[in-house]
Order: structure tokens, then C-alpha cells, then sequence
């Protein structure tokens, strides 16, 4: 891990050379931000059509990236989910003090559970501590919105994981 890691404007290219769209939106107020990351494809003269998306929030901190709802149409390009890892990551690594991620893989359905923690492990995820019915466990249910596995990872790591998932792919990658 010790070469330089790409800008967030390599990674938009790279996005484009897949023929791919790359767009962060960034809001949030009194220290406190909102992220959403969406990768889609161009559609002349349509809307594009969304393939992916993650939203999140940011606290000013080194562990304050909390990501919230990752989601993957069926039927998305390969590397879908690994440019909007990077450019996540790269964004936080660039613009914010956080340099440690978490994302609660929520335990709605079993399977989809298992689905998700070994989704996350693939990017250096894991598990920091099972959020469930304590009472002290309240608070993270309701920023959570469930019960589950809190994950969390390192964002340098994952960031790397995600560029070598591009790189294996047939179409140029940053490695």
C-alpha cells in the first residue's frame, strides 16, 4: 500500500472509459455530511440509467464515515461495485479526516445477511461488534435502522481492494 492511490478524478475516468457515469453528491451542514455516490449509464436523449448507488453520512473524524445503503442493480456491469467503493473511498481519503469506514450489514433475511458480511469482507471489512436487542444497542438501531453486524474497515485498505477488483477486470482499470 505504499504507491500513491488515484485522485477521485482518475477514478471518474476511469468510469467514463467503461462508458460509465460517476457522480458524487455531497451535502450536510454544521460539520456533519451527507454523501450519495451513483454510477449509471448514458442514455441519449433519456435519463441515464441508474446501475448503482451508495449513501452515507460523514462525521469529522477518523472513524466518522458511516455508510448506510449500498445498492447494485441486477444485471450491472462488472466493476459496478468496485468504482463506487473507490470513488467513495478516495473522496473521504481526499476531502474528509476519516481514514476508517463502518456499514452495518443488516440481519433482515439470513441469507442476505451472509450475502452482505461476505460482500464487505471482500473490501477488508470486519466485524467490529453485533448490534442487537441490548439496551445498549438502541442507539445504533435506530441510526441503523436495524439489527445486524457492525462492520467496519480501513479506508486505504478498501480502497486498494477495490482497485485491484478494477485492474482484474477486461476493461482499463487503475491499478
Amino acid at each position: 500500500m505504499n504507491q500513491p492511490l488515484p485522485s477521485l478524478g482518475a477514478i471518474e475516468q476511469d468510469a467514463a472509459a467503461r462508458g460509465l457515469l460517476l457522480r458524487l453528491q455531497v451535502g450536510g451542514l454544521l460539520g456533519l455530511r451527507t454523501l450519495r455516490v451513483v454510477v449509471a449509464r448514458p442514455r441519449p436523449g433519456q435519463t441515464p440509467l441508474l446501475l448503482g448507488e451508495l449513501k452515507g453520512w460523514v462525521l469529522p473524524m477518523a472513524d466518522g464515515l458511516q455508510l448506510d445503503t449500498l445498492r447494485v442493480v441486477s444485471g450491472a456491469p462488472a466493476g459496478v461495485g468496485p468504482l463506487i467503493w473507490a470513488a467513495t473511498l478516495c473522496w473521504a481519503l481526499e476531502e474528509t479526516p476519516c481514514r476508517r469506514a463502518r456499514f452495518l450489514a443488516i440481519r433482515d433475511d439470513d441469507h442476505q445477511h451472509r450475502r452482505l458480511v461476505r460482500y464487505f469482507r471482500r473490501f477488508g471489512f470486519r466485524g467490529h461488534r453485533e448490534v442487537g436487542a441490548a439496551l445498549l444497542d438502541l442507539p445504533l438501531r435506530l441510526i441503523w435502522g436495524g439489527s445486524g453486524l457492525l462492520m467496519q474497515g480501513d479506508c486505504r485498505e478498501a480502497l486498494a481492494c477495490s482497485l485491484r477488483q478494477l485492474a482484474a477486470l477486461p476493461t482499463p482499470g487503475l491499478g
